[in-house]
């Protein structure tokens, strides 16, 4: 057990302690040997969410091949390193276990040409555990493990194989329903599991699971097959975790949560009637999707660097360039189609509904999930094209996905990684939200996905609302008890009956106001050292969104920026792997908040004194590579920050400019509005506290002014936009935005 600090495990070996087992040779032979097996052929399709797995499988399936990049990525002729890089891939996609063997002539199916490719990458993945203590969710999901498997797999292997074709070799994804490849056979030679007599296979560490191959020219190092003792693997060693990998009571552990509670103990966080932070509801202003700033840099109002660099900043490098496609072609399905005929009465008690959608969100990968009616302010009052957005929803199922610590504690928070463990969590957002879209239509319920694509909903006061966290100093970002500011969210809005969910307070305030580690650390200076404001009715550390986004999307030494998460210090790890001391300071934290003011001091001394918030040279498996054009380059620098407690910070000195909704862009504005930094520095004298802010309300004063959000132009819906590069039908994210309409992402 880890007292201290998380451990030094390469990130590359993934969470189960495949490195310890035996391995024997010998026992390819007989595998090569064996006959070539019939060709492949899809299962009977289940209804329901069987369908909508099936939908989205074959949404992936369209990347499983595609064009190789006309050079080779620096640094990719060590067969050892460009190993770990896919490995750690993998596994950072959520791979159970990874194995990596030659393919021999006889794992090709009968009647399957070969195709040329000579290795063979083989992903496992373990199924899911169905819900049998939730009748609802156990009725959506029975008969669809492998469904789920296969859809989630070939998600992983496309994302995979672009980003080798990317590296400049061949790759190709065996799809699931039409595998020319003997899976099982490659699986044995991978050194995945063990053929047992009766010719089914084994794992040591999982009973059940589905395979994928992907297969590559790419220069690997192989595995070697496992020896029958492996299967003897399951014993003491493995229960307290062998190598610091997942441990067997780890495992237990979450096996024994309710289906529709998450494996973080949020049942055991304060819930109160409101947020932690002062929101004035009847004063928060609607506003336009225009007014984003990642929206305003790809309109040009912050010029024509970060307009250009607005179109590939996230996906500057190959592994989240290979998700492009995939979020992208989930778009046009983000609106559940509705089945008139279905009979909703079945699905009238909104207590077991939440519980049956939370166990359904979990079934799919959600890492945490909440539930909250949506105020009017939460919806965008026009889209980006300036056409009014009418509120169509009552309720929001918000879904966290974490973004990896371990690969997070590998980075600087900024440099060549960080936009992936972005992309990977809006790529999967908006695969769960979808799908879950789909079942609720074919049940009847109107439904609609709501992600980083395409949002009409702003997803941090949801996030509050829904009780997934407080709002903390980092300012625009909702920090979780469990999780800190480690993930991406997506949301499900609908009108099926949902129980909802209260806000929750783990006495973050208290915390944030005496820790100034993400402020001191941010390398744009774009968190507040100083106190709370007042912004558009809201209660809140205000960040300088237009600096943070700047420096986000123009970054020259690494893909967007996750700085603020990197060295928070409730980013951490607090299940029964993680170290003891960070999960003793969480239970305090949650359980012992009369006690904070005493721990925060001393909390915030000792993250820096630990060292928590520098890179972890074991945790880095990813090539700091850049993508050009079609081509993967050395880029010009790597930002490789470490912690600087030393440094003194002075809220007196700090200039932040407050972009009030009256400086906001008109939501159908015809053109690029360039931003008036000056105003907006003077426009923080505007500014009320929370306490001036509580006293005016209760003594029934008017909102401010500044409240008001500038009026639409008149023009009607603007057909010469900068079109956002994670849309459909977006060509190429290094090209010139083409000139038609299109959603926008969400900050």
């Amino acid at each position: 057990m880890r007292l201290l600090k998380n451990g030094d495990r390469p990130f590359h070996l993934g969470p189960f302690p495949l490195e310890v087992l035996p391995r024997d040779d010998g026992m390819a032979t007989d595998e090569i040997n064996r006959a070539p097996i019939s060709p492949d052929a899809d299962r009977p399709l289940r209804a329901m969410l069987g369908s909508a797995l099936r939908e989205y499988r074959d949404i992936f399936a369209q990347v499983a091949d595609g064009d190789v990049a006309p050079e080779p990525a620096p640094d990719t002729d060590d067969p050892d390193r460009c190993t770990i890089d896919i490995k750690g891939a993998a596994y950072f996609l959520d791979a159970s276990q990874v194995g990596i063997c030659p393919i021999p002539g006889s794992a090709w199916r009968e009647g399957a040409a070969p195709d040329g490719n000579n290795l063979a990458i083989v992903i496992l993945l373990e199924h899911q555990r169905i819900p049998h203590d939730e009748p609802i969710a156990e009725n959506w999901v029975l008969g669809n493990l492998v469904e789920m498997a296969e859809m989630r797999l070939t998600e992983i292997a496309g994302n995979i194989a672009g980003h080798i074709r990317l590296m400049g070799c061949n790759a190709r994804v065996d799809l699931p329903g039409s595998r020319r490849l003997d899976e099982e056979r490659l699986a044995v030679l991978a050194g995945l599991a063990v053929r047992q007599k009766d010719g089914t296979l084994a794992n040591p560490y999982l009973d059940d699971f589905t395979l994928v191959v992907v297969s590559t020219d790419y220069k690997l190092t192989c595995d070697r097959p496992l020896a029958p003792a492996a299967l003897r693997a399951r014993g003491l060693r493995y229960w307290w975790g062998i190598n610091d990998a997942q441990s067997g009571r780890e495992r237990n552990r979450r096996a024994r949560r309710p289906s529709w509670a998450s494996r973080y103990p949020m049942e055991t966080v304060k819930r109160v009637d409101r947020p932690s932070t002062l929101i004035l509801d009847d004063e928060v202003p609607r506003v336009p999707k225009r007014a984003a700033f990642f929206e305003r840099a790809l309109q040009g109002d912050l010029g024509d660097k970060a307009q250009r660099e607005r179109a590939r900043f996230s996906t500057k490098h190959p592994i989240s360039r290979s998700m492009v496609s995939s979020i992208r072609s989930m778009v046009p399905y983000q609106d559940g189609r509705v089945d008139e005929a279905a009979d909703t009465s079945v699905l009238s008690d909104p207590a077991a509904n939440a519980r049956a959608i939370k166990a359904l969100s979990y079934f799919l990968g959600s890492d945490l999930t909440g539930i909250c009616e949506i105020p009017r302010y939460a919806w965008y009052s026009h889209k980006e094209d300036g056409t009014a957005i009418e509120m169509y929803h009552r309720y929001a199922v918000v879904m966290l996905i974490d973004q990896g610590f371990e690969t997070m504690e590998g980075a600087s928070g900024d440099d060549w990684i960080s936009g992936s463990q972005s992309m990977r969590g809006y790529q999967r957002g908006a695969e769960i939200a979808g799908i879950m879209s789909n079942l609720l239509g074919q049940n009847g319920f109107s439904a609609r996905a709501q992600t980083n694509a395409d949002s009409d909903v702003l997803q941090i006061p949801l996030v509050l609302l829904a009780g997934l966290g407080e709002l903390s100093r980092i300012g625009e970002l909702v920090l979780n008890p469990f999780v800190g500011p480690r993930f991406k969210s997506v949301v499900l809005t609908t009108d099926m009956p949902l129980d909802v969910d209260k806000p929750i307070d783990f006495g973050l305030q208290t915390f944030c106001k005496g820790c100034l580690k993400c402020a001191r650390e941010c390398p744009c200076d774009a968190i507040p050292f100083g106190d709370k404001v007042m912004f558009n009715g809201y209660e809140i550390w205000k960040p300088d969104a237009e600096r943070c986004a700047r420096y986000r999307v123009t970054n020259p030494h690494g893909s967007a920026c996750g700085r603020c998460m990197k060295t928070c210090p409730i980013n951490k790890v607090v299940d029964t792997d993680g170290p003891l001391l960070p999960r003793m300071a969480s239970w305090m934290g949650v359980n012992a908040m009369f006690m904070e003011k005493l721990m925060v001091p001393l909390a915030t001394w000792a993250d820096d004194a630990l060292g928590n918030g520098r890179r972890n040279p074991a945790k880095k498996w990813w090539f700091d590579h850049e993508v050009v054009g079609d081509r993967v380059v050395e880029p010009k620098g790597v930002n490789r920050r470490e912690i600087d407690p030393s440094r003194k910070v002075d809220s007196a000195r700090q200039r932040m400019a407050y972009y009030n909704a009256d400086m906001m862009p008109p939501p159908d504005a015809p053109g690029p509005v360039p931003v008036d930094r000056k105003a907006a520095m003077a426009a923080g004298q505007l500014l009320e506290t929370p306490e001036e802010a509580r006293a005016r309300a209760t003594a029934g004063g008017p909102a401010p002014d500044h409240y008001t959000p500038t009026p639409p132009v008149g023009s009607g819906p603007i057909q010469s936009l900068a079109r956002n590069p994670y849309s459909a039908g977006y060509k190429d994210v290094d090209a010139a935005p083409d000139k038609t309409p299109g959603p926008t992402t969400t900050n």
